[in-house]
């Protein structure tokens, strides 16, 4: 991360005594050299995972960053696909790095995943990484949001990866994590509100429920299973009830 091309300790520091928004248009130029990118091997394999479920008409890469998801989309869906997020600074660099070709069309929104600025214009909605940024009491608002935007029949889908257990030095490194940034948050305003383990399964899947979205489990390909049998890596499918609309007919050869 302190490498040449990633963040400088001082410049994290700022960072992370900003707030959100303005946290991450600090970091947008080398968001892409830390850790809190995320992996192309997850982006692949959601993108695997999601295929046979296609293809799709318009897309949304929700929280979307400096747009690494939106590779995701461009290669399911036929006609749009839309990142949106609220850093000016993330969306700018993913404008820069955006390569239209004969895919389908790609466009930019500034916008509040807690307050979307579409209406019911997608059948497939994805995310990477986000949720850490909203607190347990907000996921109801959040996912009453994405099911807003869907068409009937669409699908929102986001990967999620099993907690490391006590025995783990990973489960200490993220405790350390947590603590740090609710001692930061009760002392220092604005809030940068950043959990890594405040998003639950059980409680993510509740609230699906709650927003009146169908879930369900896959296993996300490539990742193994842990020492009890249980998936080192899922996917959650969530589907607005509904008959899915027709899909636009195959391009013509000419």
């Amino acid at each position: 991360m302190f490498g040449p091309q990633g963040p400088t300790l001082r410049e994290l520091a700022v960072q992370a005594l900003s707030s959100v928004e303005h946290g991450y248009d600090l970091l947008a130029p080398k968001f892409d050299h830390t850790p809190f990118r995320t992996p192309d091997g997850v982006l692949d394999a959601v993108a695997t995972a999601l295929a046979p479920l296609g293809p799709f008409t318009d897309g949304l890469d929700l929280c979307c960053g400096t747009g690494a998801g939106t590779r995701v989309l461009t290669g399911l869906c036929r006609r749009s696909v839309t990142g949106v997020d609220f850093s000016a600074g993330m969306l700018d660099i993913a404008r820069r790095r955006a390569r239209p070709a004969d895919g389908p069309g790609i466009g930019w929104v500034r916008g509040d995943a807690r307050a979307l600025p579409f209406t019911a214009a997608f059948d497939l909605v994805v995310s990477f990484g986000a949720f850490g940024h909203f607190l347990p009491r907000e996921l109801p608002g959040l996912f009453a949001q994405v099911g807003s935007v869907l068409r009937p029949g669409g699908r929102f889908a986001f990967p999620v990866f099993a907690p490391p257990r006590p025995a783990h030095p990973g489960f200490w490194l993220l405790l350390g994590f947590d603590t740090v940034m609710r001692v930061r948050n009760a002392l220092w305003r604005p809030p940068f509100v950043m959990y890594y383990r405040a998003f639950r399964l059980g409680t993510v899947l509740r609230e699906l429920d709650r927003a009146g979205l169908e879930a369900e489990l896959g296993v996300l390909p490539g990742y193994g299973r842990r020492a009890d049998g249980s998936p080192r890596a899922r996917l959650v499918v969530a589907r607005r009830p509904g008959n899915r609309p027709a899909r636009l007919s195959p391009p013509q050869a000419g």
